[in-house]
C-alpha cells in the first residue's frame, strides 16, 4: 500500500499543507499515520475521504457538517458519490445552458444572428433569489425579512450602472482576499483589514443602516454557513470561506 506525505497530498488535492494540516486538528482528515519524525503520512481510504470532503464543500456544505455525515455509523460512500453525481450534473446542465445563452447573446451583439428575447433568460434560475431569501428569514427570523426589504428600497432607485459597478467592487474584493491567503497574510495582518474595510463600506451601500459589529459579524457567520456564498467562495480559492470569515470577525472586533 502507497503513502504519501502531506506535501504529495496537497500537490494531488490544490490543498495547501496548512489546510490539511486543520483538517487533522479539527477531526475532519487524520492521517493514517504519524512518523517519528512528526511527518504525516495518507492512505488509499485517506485519500478517499478527502475527495468527500472536496464534493461536499464543491457543494457548499460546511465542515463541521461533512465531518459528522462522515463519521456517521450509517455513512455509505458509494451511495454519497452517486448523490454528489447527481447534483454536479443537474448544475453542469445548467451552466451547459448559461453559456447557449451567452453565445447566442454574443452572436446577436455582433450582427450575427436575432436573439430570442425568451432564450436570453435561459440558465438562469428565477426561483433563486426567492430560495435565498427564505434560507435568511429561516435562519434568522422576521428581522432578516425587514432588512432584506430595507435594502431593496435602499437600492430601488439604483441603475444598471449602478448595479454593474457594484458587482465589479465586490469581485475585486473577493480576489484581492484570494491574493491575500495565497501569500499567506494572516486574517488579522493590516493590509487585510484594509480589504475587509472595503467590504464593509460595500455592504453599507446596500444596508438601511451600517453593518455594527454584531451585524458585521453575524454576517462573516452566514457567508460561513450559506451554502450558495460557501460554493462562491470556494469557487475563487479553497479554504477563502473561513478565511474572508475570520477576517471580518477581526474587524468587527477592532474597528466597529
Amino acid at each position: 500500500m502507497r503513502v504519501h506525505t502531506v506535501g504529495e497530498v496537497a500537490r494531488l488535492s490544490g490543498l495547501s499543507v496548512r489546510a490539511l494540516r486543520h483538517y487533522d486538528e479539527i477531526g475532519l482528515l487524520k492521517p493514517l499515520t504519524v512518523g517519528e519524525n512528526g511527518y504525516r503520512y495518507y492512505g488509499p481510504d485517506e485519500l478517499l475521504r478527502l475527495q468527500q470532503i472536496l464534493l461536499q464543500r464543491e457543494l457548499g456544505v460546511p465542515l463541521e457538517e461533512i465531518r459528522r455525515a462522515l463519521d456517521a455509523p450509517d455513512f455509505d460512500r458509494l451511495a454519497a458519490l452517486e448523490a454528489h453525481r447527481d447534483r454536479l450534473a443537474a448544475e453542469a446542465r445548467r451552466y451547459a445552458d448559461l453559456v447557449k445563452t451567452l453565445d447566442q447573446t454574443l452572436a446577436a451583439l455582433k450582427g450575427d444572428g436575432q436573439m430570442d428575447e425568451k432564450a436570453m433568460y435561459r440558465g438562469f434560475d428565477p426561483k433563486k433569489q426567492a430560495e435565498q431569501e427564505a434560507w435568511l428569514v429561516e435562519r434568522y427570523g422576521e428581522t432578516a425579512r425587514d432588512e432584506i426589504e430595507a435594502s431593496k428600497a435602499k437600492t430601488k432607485g439604483w441603475k444598471q450602472t449602478d448595479f454593474d459597478a457594484a458587482q465589479a467592487e465586490v469581485e475585486a474584493i473577493e480576489a484581492e482576499m484570494a491574493q491575500a491567503l495565497a501569500a499567506g497574510l494572516p486574517a488579522d495582518s493590516q493590509a487585510v483589514g484594509a480589504i475587509v474595510a472595503r467590504l464593509h463600506a460595500w455592504v453599507a451601500r446596500s444596508w438601511k443602516t451600517p453593518p455594527d459589529a454584531n451585524a458585521f459579524a453575524g454576517l462573516a457567520q452566514l457567508y460561513s454557513d450559506n451554502p450558495d456564498f460557501r460554493a462562491r467562495y470556494e469557487g475563487r480559492a479553497v479554504g477563502l470561506t473561513e478565511y474572508l470569515s475570520e477576517a471580518m470577525r477581526v474587524f468587527a472586533r477592532t474597528h466597529l
